[in-house]
C-alpha cells in the first residue's frame, strides 16, 4: 500500500482549494477597486470642469451623493481586499478555517461562500457585546 505524499494529502488539497478561492476573490476585488477608482476619478474630474454650488445647483446634491456613494463602495472593496490578505496569512500560518471566537472549524460551505470568513456561523450570528 503506497503512502500519500504531503502534496497529495486531503489537507493539502483543501489548502490548495482555499488558496484558489482566495485568489479568485482577490482578482475580482482588484477589478472592482479599479472600476470604482475610475468611476470616482470621473466624478471628480467632471465636477472640476464645472463650478458646482451644491447648495443652489439642483444637480449638486446628487453629484455629492454619487461621489460619497462611490467612495463608500471603494472603501468597502479595499477593506474586503485587506480581509482577503489576512485570510491568506492565516492559510500560510495554518489557522485558516478556524473560528477566531470559539476555535471550532468554520464549515466548508461558509468558506466557499465567504473565503475571508473569520468566524463560524454560530459566532457570526451571536450578538456582540459592547464595551462599557
Amino acid at each position: 500500500m503506497s503512502q500519500l505524499s504531503p502534496e497529495d494529502s486531503p489537507l493539502a488539497a483543501e489548502r490548495q482549494a482555499a488558496r484558489g478561492r482566495l485568489a479568485a476573490d482577490r482578482a475580482g476585488t482588484r477589478e472592482l477597486i479599479a472600476a470604482l477608482s475610475r468611476e470616482y476619478e470621473g466624478i471628480v474630474e467632471a465636477n472640476a470642469l464645472v463650478a458646482v454650488d451644491d447648495e443652489h445647483d439642483p444637480e449638486g446634491s446628487s453629484t455629492a451623493f454619487e461621489r460619497a456613494h462611490v467612495a463608500a463602495l471603494l472603501a468597502q472593496a479595499r477593506d474586503h481586499m485587506a480581509d482577503l490578505d489576512l485570510a491568506l496569512e492565516r492559510l500560510e500560518q495554518g489557522s485558516y478555517g478556524r473560528c477566531e471566537t470559539c476555535g471550532e472549524p468554520i464549515p466548508a460551505e461558509r468558506l466557499e461562500a465567504r473565503p475571508a470568513a473569520t468566524t463560524c456561523v454560530r459566532c457570526a450570528a451571536a450578538p456582540r457585546r459592547r464595551r462599557p
